[in-house]
């Protein structure tokens, strides 16, 4: 579904080179979720980045034969000065879906009343989170990736809608998750790797995965 051959990619930091993978091999079958272990600054979000096609490669290949979503918390395709409700129509179009179905949809699951209407400039950051959670979850994909957890809302209704939704939508696709943190992974991912030093080290659990990473921490 998701496959990497021999990709690296690294940043000039202006005194350095930094690596974030060095000729990584893997793929991510249907059905078998993916959590990935990465300390902070190790390249977490330019990872999943290259998973979603908003970054290249410097080199090797990354074949996608599924329909995979952008990374939650991923505003690049949301316009400020446009509503929410503008927004759900444009990225509807985008992907080739009924726009009065996908706008009802975020409509219910945001749930902020007459602000989905106004120019998503004037919404809070818990607001912003809410409707791109909203989008991702609109749309169905057979991959979903996740950088750094799930996001955080103070809006315990939508706590639960959105993750019902989420849940459901888990036991029919496949959830890559990049984070910092173990506990995310212990619910979704059925597989693991860590992140350290450009080189993916891949596991078939994540108590596996746990040991190198508390190890290397």
């Amino acid at each position: 579904m998701l496959e990497f051959e021999n990709v690296s990619k690294s940043f000039w930091t202006g005194t350095q080179r930094k690596v974030i993978l060095d000729r990584a091999s893997f793929s991510v079958e249907q059905g078998q979720s993916l959590g990935i272990l990465a300390a902070n600054g190790t390249g977490k979000t330019t990872l999943v980045n290259m998973m979603a096609g908003l970054e290249k490669p410097d080199d090797g290949k990354i074949i996608r034969n599924a329909r995979i979503s952008f990374p939650l918390g991923f505003m690049g395709g949301i316009d400020p000065n446009h509503s929410a409700a503008e927004n759900a129509r444009y990225i509807a179009r985008l992907y080739g879906l009924d726009p009065n179905y996908i706008e009802a949809y975020c409509r219910y699951l945001v749930n902020i009343d007459e602000y989905f209407d106004m120019p998503m400039r004037t919404y809070s950051s818990g607001m912003g989170a809410r409707v791109s959670f909203a989008l991702l979850l609109a749309l169905e994909f057979d991959v979903y990736l996740i950088d750094e957890g799930m996001p955080s809302s103070t809006d315990a209704d939508f706590n639960r809608r959105a993750g019902n939704v989420l849940h459901e939508r888990l036991t029919k696709s496949t959830v890559v998750i990049v984070s910092h943190s173990a506990y995310i992974l212990e619910r979704y991912c059925t597989r693991a790797a860590v992140l350290r030093g450009g080189i993916l080290h891949m596991f078939d659990n994540l108590e596996q995965a746990k040991k190198l990473y508390n190890y290397d921490a």
